[in-house]
């Protein structure tokens, strides 16, 4: 008898479940995203896929890898953002999905003497519907969770998205053994097809899910908002838990409507949102910059330079995608506790070791003449994965998401995201020429990205874990004054209806 209320304390709340559920089903977006990726990357050691685009060279695979994020630069600049503030969160991303099926279509058709260009229009409208996806599914997250826990919950994006990577590379080497005539034409248009799956059920649950009450404040529409609200907080419409959540809400939106926020050019011209902007736009070029883009999209070609086949190569590339789940999974459970300045600066001196034994060790043994030294860098390849998912892969889609008020937050993620696709396009067009042309040296130049990405994330980023998303304001009002410590700001936050204890200056502090 006495056991029941233990019990009952330990199990989850209905609230809990109900977020879990909802952001869970979200990342499904973000699994599309992810599998998206992670396929173009078996696929490029595919011998059919090499047979229809004629023999791509490594500028060629570049260019394709690269093509991508310039879909993606366009769509956060210009269509990512007004889809997630005129549809709503949820919508958008709805969309998205529906314009990525689009683009994969053309992909699983490449052939003749037009593959090529089949290619790269597909893999341009990918990157339309995938920014749209990257933007929208961390938005829908971070404003549909309490601000103690919302690291958490944005967290799941990423776990989405390194979930479908996995799952793309345990793909590929499946149809690996597919080695029939049939199998070489066929094979890497079905790994490519099978993201329909995933696609069809997100499509078809998306109407059943709640719009976040932030956007629904935003657009006037109260009364949904406090319906929403009760949903996700499982308690009575009239609990004062709701009423007080609607009513910061509120006068949130509008405080930032009354001193003219509306028009996305304060962005630039308001010195404090300017100062989230840059921050949360580097934040994305050097998450892209690490070393990233390389290990997603030539992950089996680096296996392969280091000695092993290419069935190998596929399925060591899917266990390293597989431990990408669990160190993710051990962040979302760390980024509320440490916060994300720790994460993501334990993760770049993680990255750098990595990349420092993989530069290194083929100088001093060329031509895989020491498989011990071939075998060193592939262990340290999954350092690099852990030190990614600790860091910058999670962290940086948390902190952009949630520093920017409601007004703005979609479209200043969306510019931030754009950072991100810069950073993208530099890496996929250097990784695959520096490789042929200077070798294992390309790792120093993504080595020294890291290492001034601690320096500057050290001096120029303050911490934001349990800052409600109202909070943001007093954050980054005029961060250079003397009298406001940003450093320390997140250990003043109380136990309560999860949110966090508005920032003072430290002459009001004891």
């Amino acid at each position: 008898m006495a056991i029941t209320p233990v019990v009952r304390e330990l199990a989850p709340s209905k609230s809990t479940i109900r977020l879990h559920f909802l952001c869970a089903f979200f990342a499904l977006a973000s699994f599309v995203w992810g599998y998206n990726i992670g396929i173009i990357a078996t696929i490029y050691v595919h011998p059919g896929f090499k047979k229809a685009l004629h023999h791509p060279n490594a500028s060629h695979t570049g260019l394709i890898t690269a093509i991508y994020y310039l879909g993606t630069w366009i769509s956060y600049v210009f269509l990512s953002h007004p889809a997630s503030d005129y549809l709503g969160r949820r919508w958008a991303a709805f969309i998205g999905v529906f314009v990525t099926s689009i683009g994969a279509a053309l992909q699983v058709g490449a052939r003749g003497s037009g593959a090529y260009s089949m290619m790269i229009i597909g893999r341009i409208i990918c990157g339309l519907g995938l920014a749209v996806v990257s933007t929208s599914v961390p938005l829908y997250q971070s404003e549909v969770a309490p601000a103690k826990e919302r690291g958490r919950y944005v967290v799941m994006n990423h776990i989405g998205l390194v979930t479908g990577l996995a799952v793309a590379f345990w793909v590929g080497y499946g149809f690996s053994f597919w080695e029939t005539g049939r199998g070489v034409y066929m094979g890497w248009r079905l790994s490519i097809a099978v993201q329909y799956i995933p696609a069809l059920i997100f499509c078809i649950g998306v109407p059943f899910c709640p719009e976040t009450p932030r956007w629904l404040v935003e657009k006037g529409q109260l009364d949904r908002a406090r319906a929403s609200l009760q949903y996700l907080r499982a308690v009575d419409p009239s609990d004062p838990i709701i009423t007080a959540e609607l009513v910061q809400i509120q006068s949130s939106v509008e405080a930032h409507r009354a001193a003219s926020e509306s028009s996305w050019t304060v962005l630039f011209t308001r010195r404090s949102l300017f100062s989230r902007l840059w921050r949360a736009a580097l934040l994305q070029f050097m998450a892209q910059m690490c070393g990233s883009t390389a290990m997603k999209y030539y992950l089996p070609s680096i296996f392969i330079s280091l000695g092993l086949g290419r069935r190998i190569s596929l399925m060591v590339s899917g266990i390293e995608s597989t431990l990408k789940i669990g160190c993710t999974i051990i962040e979302m459970l760390v980024i509320d506790r440490i916060g994300r300045r720790v994460t993501l600066m334990v993760g770049c001196v993680v990255m750098s070791l990595a990349l420092l034994i993989n530069a290194v060790l083929p100088i001093a043994y060329p031509k895989n003449i020491n498989h011990a030294s071939d075998y060193t860098c592939v262990v340290f390849i999954f350092f690099f994965t852990f030190g990614y998912s600790l860091g910058f892969g999670p962290a940086a889609w948390v902190y952009g998401s949630e520093i920017f008020p409601t007004n703005l937050r979609a479209r200043g993620l969306n510019f931030a995201a754009s950072g991100g696709s810069i950073g993208s396009i530099i890496a996929a067009q250097v990784w695959p020429v520096g490789m042929q042309n200077i070798g294992s040296k390309t790792y120093f130049i993504f080595m020294s990205m890291n290492i001034a990405s601690v320096v500057i994330i050290y001096f120029f980023y303050p911490e934001t874990k349990r800052r409600s998303l109202e909070e943001m304001d007093l954050l980054f009002d005029e961060p250079q004054s003397p009298h406001f410590d940003l450093d320390r700001a997140d250990d003043r936050s109380v136990e309560g209806e999860g949110e966090g204890e508005p920032v003072r200056p430290k002459s009001d502090m004891v």
